[in-house]
């Protein structure tokens, strides 16, 4: 089944079923009536049905899954979660937590975020006490699983929540063996927001006849623009940190979130946008909790204006006020640009999704629009002129909202009074509108004009396929070592070292799985990878000799495909 959300429906939260204590929960927190998957997944999850959802971020999903659940609940006191919801990061396992305590608060559920990152003290003895619903990171809740602290033997369901992010993130033999130490007889939910052909094997494997709901966002109506407005700039690399600053100026966000791909690119940009006047904070995977909660206080108490992060470290974050997402690069994956600009144009509100795309990857917007079905519209990046024009009109909107709201302007009539004697009132209105333009930072710019980029259509050369990056060479070989046409290992390229990766094509690592991982989170990008080689046991991937020590600590502290491998460098054959 197949959930349409194309007719008009006036479904109230009464109409569902549920009972008063959560309609009055609902009351308490404004919520009028059911969003499209709240409509159509909490009547088949009451009724006990295993549900396979697709529903963007913002779309409602937490309550469509927390109220029927808290509705099917045991009386509250028992030892055991009757309850676990599996989420992909720390931030999200909060705010999921918090969304049930609140909806459950009038029937006395006891929640209980798990995470890493946290004391598992605290963890433990929250657990002693009794629990009724357990919110959890994978890692975290094996970890419990296997202590014997976290016994799920009289679970009656399990919600996988934004299934697509846990799988991208190497947690899928984690979910696994979690779901082996659950009931046969559980409910299961599962919620994602692509459904990739390992989210489809995923619900084979685990759900029982599930009933399928697919929800977008709200279509807009005809004639209205659309709440999220998606724009790419196609710019050359050396003007990427221009063109940022130059678009911010214009955009004027309320709060924006920016991705990078590398950790020393974040900080490098953080850096740059400050000395800006900006108010950015850095958000990566090589900080502590504790920067990282300073940092999110900072941006949801209004006090940063920018989060500039790499893709792992935001996953999960939700910032109510978020008004700008910016990829500062293309997505590798057009998953990752849905979950990505899924961040703004929530609960009504308008939002703008922002790509600086280099020459080279405007194919990956085609893509990424085919595959969305969403346009991106290619502008080109705001003029100096434009700047001087957004600038102005920022201070005729200071000045016009001044006059409107403040009444305190009599006492500087004597100063108007006594200039006109010397000159004409026009004269002095522009003098004084000059004065609140430049104190409001809008003087005038000794910024250069940024080059436009001609784009043209990619050209294949010689034995190369369209799209293929050239110096990249990729293998798949068997388990001896060779290829399939049985040729001998060549020696890196100069400058190049090969590194031994403990895991290869037996745990389904794919040369993308590797590329990912190394640029993630250090200073490399793809262009710097040369040749991977795909073995059944093992892999090898070559990075430049002044980046070995950094890319082995990287993979060393990453996980693939649910594990930590061995990474050394290669060692030398006879």
């Amino acid at each position: 089944m197949t959930a349409s959300t194309d007719e008009e429906d006036t479904t109230g939260f009464a109409d569902l079923g549920l009972r008063d204590e959560l309609l009055k929960a609902l009351t308490g927190l404004g919520y009028e009536e059911p969003t499209p998957i709240q409509r159509e997944a909490i009547p088949p999850m009451l009724a006990g049905r295993d549900l396979l959802g697709q529903a963007a971020t913002g779309t409602g999903k937490t309550a469509a899954f927390a109220l029927p659940l808290l509705q099917n609940m045991p009386a509250p006191g028992g030892d055991n979660p009757s309850a676990l919801v599996l989420v992909p990061t720390r931030e999200l396992a909060v705010q999921v937590s918090e969304a049930i305590h609140r909806y459950g608060r009038e029937i006395g559920t006891r929640v209980v975020p798990i995470y890493g990152g946290q004391p598992i003290g605290r963890q433990l003895r929250a657990l002693e006490q009794g629990v009724d619903v357990v919110v959890a990171t994978p890692g975290r809740a094996l970890d419990h699983i296997g202590r014997g602290t976290m016994r799920l033997h009289d679970l009656r369901v399990v919600v996988l929540d934004e299934a697509d992010e846990m799988l991208d993130m190497g947690f899928a033999e984690d979910i696994e063996a979690i779901l082996q130490e659950t009931p046969e007889d559980r409910q299961t939910v599962l919620f994602s927001a692509t459904m990739p052909p390992r989210i489809e094997g995923l619900a084979r494997s685990h759900l029982k006849d599930p009933i399928r709901i697919q929800i977008g966002r709200e279509p807009t109506p005809a004639g209205e623009a659309p709440l999220v407005r998606q724009v790419a700039y196609v710019v050359s690399r050396a003007y990427k940190p221009a063109a940022l600053g130059r678009v911010l100026d214009v955009e004027a966000p309320g709060a924006a979130i920016v991705f990078c791909r590398t950790r020393d690119e974040v900080d490098q940009l953080t850096e740059t946008l400050n000395g800006r006047g900006y108010r950015a904070e850095a958000l990566h995977g090589g900080m502590g909790q504790e920067q990282r909660d300073r940092v999110m206080a900072r941006l949801r108490n209004g006090t940063a204006d920018l989060l500039v992060a790499t893709d792992v470290a935001a996953r999960g974050l939700d910032v109510e006020h978020l008004t700008h997402v910016v990829n500062y690069d293309v997505p590798s994956a057009p998953e990752s640009y849905v979950h990505r600009i899924g961040r703004v144009g929530r609960a009504g509100r308008e939002g703008v999704a922002i790509t600086l795309a280099e020459p080279r990857e405007h194919r990956m917007l085609k893509t990424i629009e085919r595959i969305t079905k969403q346009r991106i519209a290619i502008e080109k990046v705001p003029t100096v002129a434009d700047l001087r024009a957004r600038r102005l009109e920022l201070t005729r909107a200071a000045l016009h909202e001044s006059l409107i709201a403040d009444r305190d302007l009599e006492r500087f009539r004597v100063v108007v009074e006594t200039l006109t004697d010397e000159f004409d009132l026009m004269e002095i209105a522009f003098a004084a509108v000059k004065l609140a333009h430049e104190s409001g930072g809008g003087g005038e710019t000794d910024e250069e004009e940024i080059p436009d980029v001609t784009l043209r259509a990619p050209r294949e050369r010689d034995g190369e396929r369209p799209g293929e990056r050239p110096g990249r060479r990729v293998s798949v070989r068997d388990a001896d070592g060779r290829g399939g046409r049985g040729r001998e290992r060549r020696l890196p390229a100069g400058g190049m070292t090969r590194l031994f990766v403990g895991a290869g094509r037996s745990a389904g690592i794919r040369p993308q799985d590797l590329v990912g991982a190394i640029t993630g989170e250090s200073s490399l990008t793809g262009r710097d990878i040369g040749a991977i080689e795909i073995a059944d046991r093992f892999a090898l991937v070559e990075v430049p000799d002044n980046a070995v020590d950094e890319v082995i600590d990287t993979l060393r502290r990453t996980t693939l495909k649910g594990r930590r491998p061995v990474v050394r460098r290669e060692r030398a054959r006879p």
